[in-house]
């Protein structure tokens, strides 16, 4: 059968002007690979699919190519067909030429993102497969705000059996992540006439931006080693916690301090807004369940799969008390914005067991990095005091006074990306004086870089700490 003249090749718009076609033609080929619209190595249409496209003569496309390739705008070779030729591309007046990003360091300890590498990628495409044989046709339209019923009941059976969240899957919303089901609680904070929503002094900057963004003023929890001090919440009406594993000093919320925060949004309707980030990730403690299960009907208990699977799958999801799931699905629009095939999976690689094996496999190689870790700052930088490490995916590195910065700069000498902890994770606000510290991630690294990525950071010490000792 005869194709038509829609079903050759690539698709490639060009609006050739002027009296002369074959002119025309060529000026706006010559415009496209100028402007940046065609970039260096892009394959142009033949000159069969690209006349039939425009509705002109073949020979007239095959001329306006033979001209594009004399003035060496064009390449053409047999067997790779016409090609635009490299570095053609002139940026127009005022518009800066594109400067290549700086390299990425060698290792990389900023915490915030697991191993990346250990992705299971072969159980999820299972998975995938299942579900999408599996899942209905309607499963492909808009659906719930909610989110698909089927990964909603499968995280409230998960949560409730290893987080002790008191779960319903008709008070689950799924959400883009925990900045999205954040921003999504803001919009319903403001509408019911909250104005300060306090946080703890330490935690991410971008958590707290995102808060002043919506309206609401913040006000500093002080933290210590138990946590986070309830004390100043009586003028707050919503507070924001990681009481499992406080980021990023790595404590658990005391007992009693976890029932004081509840008692007060008992008396006051206020909202805890609890940031569950790692509670799957626990090696020399007891599990510290969910605030959540101490107050269902106070408590927004947030989770993802960002720290446990991958932060691109872009999926959290929100366990609401009753009275709040209308208003956050609202929030949310008419429908579901989360791609329902990639909750489908997750479904499946849910109860199927799949997610259970993989988080195990998961603790067990971050235990073992975090073990490394220790000993190798116990063997060679063992003035170094190491905290926060009974979970989670980062250690605190306690330091001698005035020496943060200067090790972050060593570190960098290295090729060694680190975070301290004063610059980017206290409020302006806090009262109580920072210690000079290193939050360092040891999930970030893939396996075959982890011990360089040790080695550097030891260096790094060493060399920051003999400069200062020398000084003195």
């Amino acid at each position: 059968m005869a194709r038509s003249w829609a079903t050759f090749g690539v698709d490639l718009h060009l609006e050739p002007t002027g009296p002369r076609l074959r002119r025309g033609l060529t000026d706006a080929l010559r415009e496209a690979v100028r402007g940046g619209r065609l970039p260096s190595g892009a394959r142009l249409p033949s000159s069969r699919s690209l006349a039939a496209d425009l509705g002109i003569a073949r020979n007239t496309v095959a001329e306006a190519y033979a001209d594009l390739v004399a003035e060496g705008w064009l390449t053409a070779r047999q067997g790779s067909g016409t090609r635009v030729a490299e570095g053609r591309q002139v940026p127009p007046p005022g518009v800066r030429p594109h400067r290549p990003e700086r390299p990425r360091p060698a290792y990389d300890l900023r915490p915030g993102t697991p191993d990346l590498g250990s992705f299971p990628r072969a159980e999820w495409l299972r998975a995938a497969r299942r579900a999408l044989t599996a899942a209905p046709s309607d499963a492909l339209g808009y659906g719930d705000p909610r989110g698909r019923t089927e990964l909603r009941t499968a995280l409230a059976g998960y949560l409730a059996r290893t987080r002790g969240v008191r779960a319903d899957p008709g008070h689950l919303v799924i959400c883009g992540g925990f900045a999205h089901g954040l921003k999504l609680l803001t919009t319903v904070l403001r509408a019911r006439g909250t104005r300060t929503i306090a946080v703890e002094s330490y935690g991410l900057d971008e958590h707290r931006l995102l808060l002043t963004a919506a309206g609401l003023a913040t006000t500093p929890l002080p933290v210590d080693g138990q946590g986070a001090d309830p004390g100043p919440l009586k003028d707050a009406g919503a507070v924001l916690l990681t009481p499992a594993h406080q980021f990023p000093m790595g404590v658990p919320l005391r007992h009693d301090r976890r029932a004081a925060v509840v008692d007060w949004a008992r008396h006051t309707g206020g909202l805890v807004l609890e940031d569950d980030y790692d509670g799957e990730f626990r090696y020399d403690r007891q599990p510290v369940g969910a605030l959540q299960g101490l107050g269902p009907d106070h408590v927004v208990y947030l989770g993802t799969a960002s720290k446990s699977l991958a932060p691109g799958l872009r999926l959290g999801w929100m366990v609401l008390p009753p009275d709040v799931v209308g208003e956050v699905a609202a929030a949310k629009g008419g429908v579901d914005t989360c791609g329902a095939l990639d909750q489908l999976t997750l479904a499946e690689f849910i109860t199927s067991g799949a997610y259970d094996r993989h988080v195990r496999a998961a603790r067990l190689r971050y235990r073992r990095r975090r073990d490394a870790l220790v000993a190798a700052l116990a063997a060679r930088a063992p003035g170094i005091r190491v905290t926060g490490i009974a979970a989670g995916l980062h250690a605190v590195l306690r330091l001698p006074p005035g020496t943060q910065d200067a090790v972050v700069r060593a570190a960098a000498r290295q090729g060694l990306a680190l975070d301290g902890l004063t610059r980017r994770y206290r409020h302006p606000d806090a009262v109580d004086e920072p210690p000079d510290a290193l939050v360092v991630g040891y999930g970030t690294p893939p396996d075959h870089a982890w011990a360089g990525a040790l080695d550097a950071l030891c260096t790094a010490l060493r060399e920051a700490l003999s400069d200062r000792e020398n000084a003195s």
